[in-house]
Protein backbone atom coordinates (compact mmCIF):
# COMPACT_ATOMS: atom_id res chain seq x y z
CA UNK A 1 0.00 0.00 0.00
CA UNK A 2 1.23 3.49 -0.87
CA UNK A 3 1.41 5.45 2.38
CA UNK A 4 1.30 8.91 0.86
CA UNK A 5 0.92 10.73 -2.41
CA UNK A 6 3.90 10.48 -4.74
CA UNK A 7 4.01 13.15 -7.45
CA UNK A 8 6.25 12.60 -10.48
CA UNK A 9 7.25 15.66 -12.51
CA UNK A 10 8.71 14.90 -15.93
CA UNK A 11 9.78 17.28 -18.74
CA UNK A 12 7.02 18.26 -21.14
CA UNK A 13 9.43 18.18 -24.09
CA UNK A 14 12.97 17.01 -24.75
CA UNK A 15 14.60 18.41 -27.88
CA UNK A 16 17.78 16.63 -29.03
CA UNK A 17 19.63 17.11 -32.32
CA UNK A 18 22.50 18.75 -34.18
CA UNK A 19 22.41 22.53 -34.55
CA UNK A 20 19.02 22.85 -32.86
CA UNK A 21 20.03 25.76 -30.64
CA UNK A 22 19.29 27.98 -33.64
CA UNK A 23 15.62 26.97 -33.31
CA UNK A 24 15.32 27.86 -29.63
CA UNK A 25 12.87 30.70 -30.26
CA UNK A 26 10.46 28.32 -31.99
CA UNK A 27 10.76 25.82 -29.14
CA UNK A 28 9.86 28.57 -26.68
CA UNK A 29 6.79 29.31 -28.80
CA UNK A 30 5.79 25.62 -28.84
CA UNK A 31 6.05 25.61 -25.06
CA UNK A 32 3.83 28.72 -24.88
CA UNK A 33 6.45 30.53 -22.85
CA UNK A 34 5.44 34.09 -22.10
CA UNK A 35 8.07 36.79 -21.82
CA UNK A 36 10.06 38.22 -20.21
CA UNK A 37 12.49 35.36 -19.67
CA UNK A 38 15.54 35.43 -17.45
CA UNK A 39 18.46 33.60 -19.02
CA UNK A 40 21.08 32.35 -16.58
CA UNK A 41 24.49 31.64 -18.04
CA UNK A 42 28.24 31.99 -17.66
CA UNK A 43 30.51 34.58 -19.25
CA UNK A 44 32.00 32.34 -21.96
CA UNK A 45 28.70 30.76 -22.93
CA UNK A 46 27.09 34.20 -23.10
CA UNK A 47 29.67 35.34 -25.62
CA UNK A 48 29.30 32.19 -27.71
CA UNK A 49 25.54 31.63 -27.72
CA UNK A 50 23.29 33.68 -25.51
CA UNK A 51 23.53 37.17 -27.00
CA UNK A 52 22.44 35.82 -30.38
CA UNK A 53 19.52 34.00 -28.78
CA UNK A 54 18.22 37.21 -27.23
CA UNK A 55 18.26 38.88 -30.64
CA UNK A 56 16.01 36.15 -32.02
CA UNK A 57 13.42 36.32 -29.24
CA UNK A 58 10.33 38.10 -30.44
CA UNK A 59 9.18 39.70 -27.17
CA UNK A 60 10.69 42.46 -25.11
CA UNK A 61 12.13 42.55 -21.65
CA UNK A 62 14.02 39.26 -21.61
CA UNK A 63 17.50 39.59 -20.18
CA UNK A 64 20.64 37.70 -19.24
CA UNK A 65 22.28 37.30 -15.85
CA UNK A 66 25.74 35.78 -15.50
CA UNK A 67 26.75 33.54 -12.62
CA UNK A 68 30.33 32.93 -11.56
CA UNK A 69 29.88 30.33 -8.83
CA UNK A 70 27.51 27.47 -8.16
CA UNK A 71 26.47 28.47 -4.66
CA UNK A 72 23.48 29.54 -2.62
CA UNK A 73 24.45 33.22 -2.76
CA UNK A 74 24.45 33.26 -6.57
CA UNK A 75 21.10 31.46 -6.62
CA UNK A 76 19.70 34.13 -4.33
CA UNK A 77 20.81 36.87 -6.73
CA UNK A 78 19.16 35.11 -9.65
CA UNK A 79 15.93 34.59 -7.71
CA UNK A 80 15.84 38.27 -6.74
CA UNK A 81 16.46 39.42 -10.32
CA UNK A 82 13.81 37.06 -11.69
CA UNK A 83 11.24 38.62 -9.37
CA UNK A 84 12.37 42.17 -10.20
CA UNK A 85 11.89 41.71 -13.97
CA UNK A 86 8.72 39.65 -13.39
CA UNK A 87 10.19 36.78 -15.40
CA UNK A 88 7.74 34.13 -16.56
CA UNK A 89 10.44 31.46 -16.70
CA UNK A 90 14.14 30.94 -15.97
CA UNK A 91 16.33 29.47 -18.69
CA UNK A 92 19.63 27.89 -17.67
CA UNK A 93 22.15 27.85 -20.52
CA UNK A 94 25.53 26.41 -19.60
CA UNK A 95 27.33 23.76 -17.62
CA UNK A 96 26.61 22.12 -14.29
CA UNK A 97 26.86 25.11 -11.95
CA UNK A 98 24.69 27.29 -14.20
CA UNK A 99 21.99 24.64 -14.52
CA UNK A 100 21.98 24.03 -10.75
CA UNK A 101 21.75 27.75 -9.90
CA UNK A 102 19.00 28.29 -12.47
CA UNK A 103 16.78 25.40 -11.39
CA UNK A 104 17.15 26.14 -7.69
CA UNK A 105 16.31 29.80 -8.34
CA UNK A 106 13.26 28.72 -10.36
CA UNK A 107 12.17 26.48 -7.49
CA UNK A 108 12.52 29.30 -4.97
CA UNK A 109 10.73 31.78 -7.24
CA UNK A 110 8.05 29.23 -8.26
CA UNK A 111 8.75 29.69 -11.96
CA UNK A 112 9.14 27.32 -14.90
CA UNK A 113 12.68 26.20 -15.68
CA UNK A 114 14.13 25.38 -19.09
CA UNK A 115 17.37 23.38 -19.21
CA UNK A 116 19.79 24.16 -22.06
CA UNK A 117 23.05 22.30 -21.31
CA UNK A 118 26.22 23.23 -23.16
CA UNK A 119 28.40 20.54 -21.56
CA UNK A 120 27.41 16.92 -20.80
CA UNK A 121 29.26 16.90 -17.49
CA UNK A 122 26.58 15.58 -15.07
CA UNK A 123 22.95 14.45 -14.78
CA UNK A 124 21.68 17.68 -13.25
CA UNK A 125 20.37 18.45 -16.75
CA UNK A 126 17.08 16.74 -15.86
CA UNK A 127 16.92 16.03 -12.15
CA UNK A 128 14.74 18.04 -9.74
CA UNK A 129 17.71 18.37 -7.38
CA UNK A 130 20.63 20.78 -7.24
CA UNK A 131 24.10 20.54 -5.76
CA UNK A 132 25.16 23.98 -4.54
CA UNK A 133 28.00 25.18 -2.37
CA UNK A 134 27.44 27.22 0.76
CA UNK A 135 25.42 24.56 2.56
CA UNK A 136 26.38 22.93 5.85
CA UNK A 137 27.30 19.73 4.01
CA UNK A 138 27.54 18.53 0.41
CA UNK A 139 24.06 17.16 -0.27
CA UNK A 140 21.57 17.62 -3.10
CA UNK A 141 18.64 19.92 -2.37
CA UNK A 142 15.18 20.14 -3.89
CA UNK A 143 15.02 22.21 -7.06
CA UNK A 144 12.74 22.72 -10.06
CA UNK A 145 12.56 19.95 -12.61
CA UNK A 146 12.78 21.26 -16.19
CA UNK A 147 9.65 22.03 -18.18
CA UNK A 148 11.77 21.24 -21.22
CA UNK A 149 15.32 20.28 -22.18
CA UNK A 150 17.04 21.58 -25.29
CA UNK A 151 20.16 19.55 -25.98
CA UNK A 152 22.19 20.55 -29.03
CA UNK A 153 24.54 17.60 -29.67
CA UNK A 154 26.78 19.76 -31.86
CA UNK A 155 27.26 22.26 -29.03
CA UNK A 156 27.67 19.53 -26.41
CA UNK A 157 30.28 17.74 -28.54
CA UNK A 158 32.31 20.95 -28.76
CA UNK A 159 32.66 21.13 -24.98
CA UNK A 160 36.13 20.42 -23.57
CA UNK A 161 36.76 16.66 -23.63
CA UNK A 162 37.50 16.78 -19.92
CA UNK A 163 33.86 17.74 -19.28
CA UNK A 164 32.59 14.96 -21.55
CA UNK A 165 34.76 12.43 -19.70
CA UNK A 166 33.39 13.74 -16.41
CA UNK A 167 29.84 13.15 -17.66
CA UNK A 168 30.75 9.56 -18.46
CA UNK A 169 32.26 9.16 -14.98
CA UNK A 170 29.17 10.58 -13.28
CA UNK A 171 26.85 8.27 -15.23
CA UNK A 172 28.90 5.09 -14.75
CA UNK A 173 28.47 5.68 -11.02
CA UNK A 174 24.83 4.56 -11.22
CA UNK A 175 26.15 0.98 -11.24
CA UNK A 176 27.12 1.51 -7.60
CA UNK A 177 24.22 3.75 -6.59
CA UNK A 178 21.68 1.07 -7.50
CA UNK A 179 23.69 -1.68 -5.80
CA UNK A 180 23.86 0.43 -2.61
CA UNK A 181 20.12 1.12 -2.84
CA UNK A 182 19.40 -2.61 -3.06
CA UNK A 183 21.62 -3.17 -0.03
CA UNK A 184 19.78 -0.52 1.98
CA UNK A 185 16.49 -2.12 1.02
CA UNK A 186 17.57 -5.58 2.16
CA UNK A 187 19.32 -4.55 5.38
CA UNK A 188 17.36 -1.45 6.44
CA UNK A 189 13.95 -1.96 4.84
CA UNK A 190 14.33 1.18 2.74
CA UNK A 191 11.95 1.69 -0.17
CA UNK A 192 13.45 0.39 -3.43
CA UNK A 193 11.96 1.23 -6.81
CA UNK A 194 12.86 -1.48 -9.31
CA UNK A 195 11.73 0.50 -12.35
CA UNK A 196 13.68 3.64 -11.50
CA UNK A 197 16.68 1.50 -10.56
CA UNK A 198 16.50 -0.21 -13.96
CA UNK A 199 16.38 3.17 -15.67
CA UNK A 200 19.47 4.32 -13.77
CA UNK A 201 21.32 1.10 -14.64
CA UNK A 202 20.41 1.60 -18.30
CA UNK A 203 22.02 5.04 -18.11
CA UNK A 204 25.19 3.51 -16.67
CA UNK A 205 25.35 0.89 -19.41
CA UNK A 206 24.96 3.63 -22.02
CA UNK A 207 27.83 5.50 -20.37
CA UNK A 208 30.03 2.43 -20.84
CA UNK A 209 28.97 2.41 -24.50
CA UNK A 210 29.93 6.10 -24.71
CA UNK A 211 33.40 5.22 -23.44
CA UNK A 212 33.80 2.59 -26.17
CA UNK A 213 32.79 5.11 -28.86
CA UNK A 214 34.64 8.10 -27.41
CA UNK A 215 37.78 7.73 -29.55
CA UNK A 216 35.89 6.49 -32.62
CA UNK A 217 32.87 8.77 -33.04
CA UNK A 218 32.74 11.59 -30.48
CA UNK A 219 29.45 13.08 -31.71
CA UNK A 220 27.63 9.75 -31.50
CA UNK A 221 29.25 9.11 -28.13
CA UNK A 222 27.97 12.46 -26.82
CA UNK A 223 24.49 11.86 -28.22
CA UNK A 224 24.27 8.59 -26.30
CA UNK A 225 25.73 10.26 -23.22
CA UNK A 226 23.23 13.12 -23.17
CA UNK A 227 20.35 10.67 -23.43
CA UNK A 228 21.88 8.64 -20.58
CA UNK A 229 22.22 11.78 -18.44
CA UNK A 230 18.61 12.73 -19.14
CA UNK A 231 17.27 9.28 -18.26
CA UNK A 232 19.31 9.29 -15.04
CA UNK A 233 17.71 12.59 -14.07
CA UNK A 234 14.28 11.20 -14.92
CA UNK A 235 14.98 8.23 -12.64
CA UNK A 236 15.63 10.62 -9.75
CA UNK A 237 12.46 12.54 -10.52
CA UNK A 238 10.41 9.35 -10.52
CA UNK A 239 12.01 8.05 -7.31
CA UNK A 240 11.57 11.38 -5.56
CA UNK A 241 15.18 11.25 -4.37
CA UNK A 242 18.74 10.96 -5.67
CA UNK A 243 18.92 7.30 -4.55
CA UNK A 244 18.98 5.78 -8.09
CA UNK A 245 21.92 7.97 -9.07
CA UNK A 246 23.96 8.64 -5.94
CA UNK A 247 25.51 6.10 -3.61
CA UNK A 248 28.85 5.44 -1.96
CA UNK A 249 30.71 6.56 -5.09
CA UNK A 250 29.18 10.03 -4.63
CA UNK A 251 29.89 10.03 -0.91
CA UNK A 252 33.56 9.47 -1.71
CA UNK A 253 33.49 12.26 -4.30
CA UNK A 254 31.83 14.68 -1.86
CA UNK A 255 34.39 13.80 0.82
CA UNK A 256 37.27 14.64 -1.53
CA UNK A 257 35.56 17.89 -2.56
CA UNK A 258 35.20 18.82 1.09
CA UNK A 259 38.87 18.12 1.84
CA UNK A 260 40.36 19.63 -1.33
CA UNK A 261 37.71 21.75 -3.05
CA UNK A 262 37.91 22.84 -6.69
CA UNK A 263 40.76 20.50 -7.61
CA UNK A 264 39.09 17.76 -9.66
CA UNK A 265 35.75 17.73 -11.46
CA UNK A 266 32.80 16.12 -9.72
CA UNK A 267 32.35 13.51 -12.46
CA UNK A 268 36.04 12.64 -12.34
CA UNK A 269 35.82 11.89 -8.63
CA UNK A 270 32.61 9.90 -9.11
CA UNK A 271 34.32 7.81 -11.80
CA UNK A 272 37.22 7.03 -9.47
CA UNK A 273 34.73 6.38 -6.66
CA UNK A 274 32.94 3.91 -8.91
CA UNK A 275 36.13 1.88 -9.33
CA UNK A 276 36.74 1.91 -5.56
CA UNK A 277 33.20 0.88 -4.66
CA UNK A 278 33.12 -1.76 -7.41
CA UNK A 279 36.16 -3.29 -5.69
CA UNK A 280 34.38 -3.24 -2.32
CA UNK A 281 31.14 -4.64 -3.78
CA UNK A 282 33.07 -7.41 -5.54
CA UNK A 283 32.14 -6.20 -9.04
CA UNK A 284 34.37 -6.22 -12.11
CA UNK A 285 36.21 -3.00 -11.28
CA UNK A 286 39.03 -3.81 -13.73
CA UNK A 287 36.65 -3.60 -16.71
CA UNK A 288 35.41 -0.18 -15.64
CA UNK A 289 38.95 1.04 -15.00
CA UNK A 290 40.11 -0.21 -18.40
CA UNK A 291 37.31 1.57 -20.27
CA UNK A 292 37.85 4.84 -18.42
CA UNK A 293 41.60 4.60 -18.91
CA UNK A 294 41.14 4.19 -22.67
CA UNK A 295 39.40 7.58 -22.94
CA UNK A 296 42.09 9.38 -20.95
CA UNK A 297 40.12 9.56 -17.71
CA UNK A 298 42.22 10.69 -14.70
CA UNK A 299 42.53 7.60 -12.52
CA UNK A 300 45.54 8.29 -10.30
CA UNK A 301 46.00 10.77 -7.48
CA UNK A 302 48.60 12.69 -9.48
CA UNK A 303 46.30 12.93 -12.53
CA UNK A 304 43.44 14.19 -10.35
CA UNK A 305 45.67 16.77 -8.69
CA UNK A 306 44.74 15.34 -5.28
CA UNK A 307 47.21 14.12 -2.67
CA UNK A 308 47.24 10.42 -1.86
CA UNK A 309 46.66 11.21 1.80
CA UNK A 310 43.50 13.15 0.94
CA UNK A 311 42.10 10.26 -1.09
CA UNK A 312 42.78 7.82 1.74
CA UNK A 313 41.19 10.13 4.30
CA UNK A 314 38.19 10.75 2.02
CA UNK A 315 37.53 7.03 1.83
CA UNK A 316 37.66 6.74 5.63
CA UNK A 317 35.17 9.58 6.21
CA UNK A 318 32.86 9.08 3.20
CA UNK A 319 30.26 7.24 5.31
CA UNK A 320 29.83 10.37 7.49
CA UNK A 321 28.83 12.67 4.62
CA UNK A 322 25.21 11.47 4.59
CA UNK A 323 24.83 9.22 7.64
CA UNK A 324 21.13 8.72 6.88
CA UNK A 325 21.99 7.11 3.53
CA UNK A 326 23.10 3.50 4.04
CA UNK A 327 25.65 2.17 1.53
CA UNK A 328 28.29 -0.54 1.26
CA UNK A 329 30.46 1.63 3.55
CA UNK A 330 28.14 0.86 6.45
CA UNK A 331 27.84 2.90 9.63
CA UNK A 332 31.47 2.59 10.72
CA UNK A 333 33.24 3.18 7.43
CA UNK A 334 36.67 1.92 6.45
CA UNK A 335 39.91 2.04 8.43
CA UNK A 336 42.94 3.96 7.18
CA UNK A 337 44.83 0.72 6.53
CA UNK A 338 41.95 -0.80 4.55
CA UNK A 339 41.44 2.40 2.55
CA UNK A 340 45.12 2.55 1.67
CA UNK A 341 45.04 -1.09 0.56
CA UNK A 342 41.95 -0.59 -1.63
CA UNK A 343 43.33 2.53 -3.31
CA UNK A 344 46.67 0.85 -3.89
CA UNK A 345 45.23 -2.34 -5.35
CA UNK A 346 42.96 -0.41 -7.73
CA UNK A 347 45.96 1.64 -8.90
CA UNK A 348 44.65 4.99 -7.70
CA UNK A 349 47.62 5.61 -5.41
CA UNK A 350 51.18 4.36 -5.68
CA UNK A 351 53.35 3.86 -8.72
Amino acid sequence: MIAKEHVIDLPMRVYIGNGILNNIHSYFAQLNLAQPLLMVTGHKVRQLFVEGLLDRLSGKGSEVIEVEKGDIEEAGKVEERAKEVKAKAIVGIGGGKVIDVAKYSAYRANMDFISVPTAPSHDGITSPFASLKGLSRPVSIKAKGPLAIIADVEVLSSAPKRLIRAGIGDTVGKLIAVRDWQLASRLRGEYYGSYTASLALLSARHALKCARLFNINLIESVRILIEALISSGVAMGMAGSTRPASGSEHLFAHAVEMLEPDRALHGELVGVGTIIMSYIHGLNWRRIRKLLNEIGFPLKAKELGISEETLIKALTIAHTIRPERFTILGDRGITWEAAEKILSETGIIGE
